[in-house]
């Protein structure tokens, strides 16, 4: 797909004679701040079309502009500041509902975040709208890498969301360089996007999911814009797992559950508490209490140990997001919750019965956060530094206090990226007492350390165990940075860890064997 496009630097005027002064115009702004300062200007005979950061202002009374612009907000603390930009800022006059904001609430925001905008709200909207020109505020202060925006889109999300933006219009493109300030990751971005736009496809994508706050945040926009426009479902969007939402949306709002008005638990809640009383009540396991009344907020209960936690020589530390729904079937149609239910419960008694049986110690920790009862309120933390919070609390406090001389970390699903996270913040006391990685990963991206150093200790003490098909399988080189690799004929997350059990005792024995 070639678009006939040109790129214009941020203070050069450019001249689209092939557009009629009429048409409707479609610009999309994925700088990381809102745009509404004057910087740029495209203009036809009658129509000037102000692009980036002056673009809503500009516009919020055309009904022949769609603006659309994911930035971050959080909740008007983010330059520019103030109110206007948020999800509710939707234009004015004959121009309501032609600006779409999709405002991010914290810093971390990736590629799964982005995509996930892009398909739920603004591709519906676009196709809907059907431009005959679209113009791209292509600011990269968004990518990985950038210290300001601090968040985590990488060349290949910009190649991913230029590609889809290129199918409307005709492929009549104009992609209008804007802000960015690292030179490293503005040259790669930019590269992607210009790749495309020549006529190039998009490289792969892993499996995705979005984040809490990203998925939050593209369910509220939908609602608020599926009043304008017909092609969003905003019941499509709905993240499970979420509080009933308020009546009426405003950022600066929390929602206080009371007895009255207190929602429903949602599925994932209780398939967790569940597992919970099980593991309480059938096998004695304890709670472990937070330091924090934000980490107990979203995670109590949901962190265990047994008994013997402090006195065993070996110790399997277990980290998961059991109960996450979007984990669980992410490579499966159809969701049933019982058959959940039943995974968790029969791999939790194989799990305990395993440690039992060997002598060991375990700690639980459920990586999947409670709801946090607001809508879009500002978070103090992001929910990855929350996770590295309570892992790391548990790490110091438990791990580090107990007898054990051999510790056995085990992740499963995403929570794997915050075993990786452990052994780069803890390097010399993992390095020191940890004798066996194992990655659980079924159809999610495998994660490493993010330090070299740690390469080479990381591949001796490593355990992979893929879903079937997985597309690492396809790049060899990754694969060789991970020691065992197991491939496990099954879709289902929680499934898949239990086939690998036997496995992963067989491999957890013989490291174990070298010490002795």
């Amino acid at each position: 797909m070639q678009s006939s496009m040109q790129v214009v630097e941020e203070s050069d005027p450019m001249v689209i004679d092939s557009v009629e002064p009429s048409a409707p115009q479609s610009t999309m702004d994925w700088d990381v701040h809102h745009g509404r300062f004057q910087q740029l200007f495209l203009s036809t005979c009658s129509l000037i079309c102000i692009v980036g950061n002056g673009t809503q202002r500009a516009f919020n009374s055309d009904p022949s502009v769609l603006f659309i612009s994911l930035h971050r907000h959080d909740g008007g603390d983010f330059y520019p500041y103030g109110p206007f930009g948020d999800l509710d800022s939707c234009g004015e006059g004959l121009g309501l509902g032609y600006s779409v904001n999709i405002p991010w609430p914290e810093n971390g925001m990736g590629d799964a975040d982005y995509i996930h905008a892009f398909q739920k709200v603004i591709m519906p909207i676009a196709t809907e709208f059907d431009p005959e020109l679209v113009i791209i505020s292509a600011g990269f202060d968004a990518a990985e890498g950038d210290d300001l925006g601090e968040c985590l889109v990488t060349p290949v999300g910009y190649a991913h969301m230029t590609y889809m933006l290129a199918g409307l219009a005709g492929g009549r493109l104009a992609v209008a360089l804007e802000g960015g300030y690292n030179l490293d990751s503005i040259t790669k971005s930019a590269l992607a996007v210009t790749e495309i736009i020549m006529g190039g496809a998009p490289p792969e994508m892993g499996p995705m999911v979005a984040s809490e706050a990203g998925a939050r945040t593209v369910w509220l926009v939908a609602r608020q814009q599926s009043q304008y426009w017909k092609s969003l479902n905003a019941r499509a969007c709905e993240p499970e797992g979420l509080p009933c939402a308020a009546a009426s949306y405003s950022s600066y709002k929390t929602v206080v559950p009371t007895e009255a008005n207190s929602p429903p638990l949602p599925t994932q809640e209780i398939l967790k508490l569940h597992r919970q009383h099980y593991m309480y009540s059938e096998h004695g396991m304890m709670e472990v209490p937070l330091v924090s009344a934000e980490l107990e907020q979203r995670f109590s209960g949901q962190v265990i140990c047994s008994p013997d936690v402090f006195q065993c020589e070996t110790l399997v530390f277990v980290v998961h997001e059991f109960g996450n729904l979007r984990v669980e079937m992410s490579a499966s149609v159809m969701r049933d919750a019982q058959l959940e239910r039943a995974n968790l419960i029969e791999f939790s008694k194989d799990l305990v019965t395993w440690v039992k049986a060997e002598g060991y110690s375990l700690l639980d920790v459920n990586l999947f956060p409670k709801p946090n009862g607001s809508i879009l309120r500002p978070k103090t933390k992001s929910i990855r530094a929350l996770r590295q919070e309570v892992i790391t609390y548990v790490w110091d406090n438990y791990v580090m206090l107990s007898s054990a001389r051999n510790i056995v970390l085990v992740g499963h699903g995403p929570a794997c990226q915050q075993l990786m996270d452990l052994i780069d913040m803890r390097e010399t006391s993992v390095v020191e007492s940890v004798r066996s990685v194992i990655q659980v990963v079924g159809h999610w991206p495998p994660c490493l350390p993010s330090r070299p150093e740690n390469l080479k200790w990381y591949r001796c003490h490593s355990f992979l165990a893929l879903g079937c098909d997985h597309s690492i399988r396809r790049k060899v080189q990754e694969v060789e940075w991970h020691g065992h690799v197991l491939d496990v004929d099954e879709d289902r997350s929680v499934a898949l860890f239990a086939k690998a059990l036997p496995d992963i005792k067989r491999f957890v024995k013989a490291q174990l064997s070298c010490l002795k």
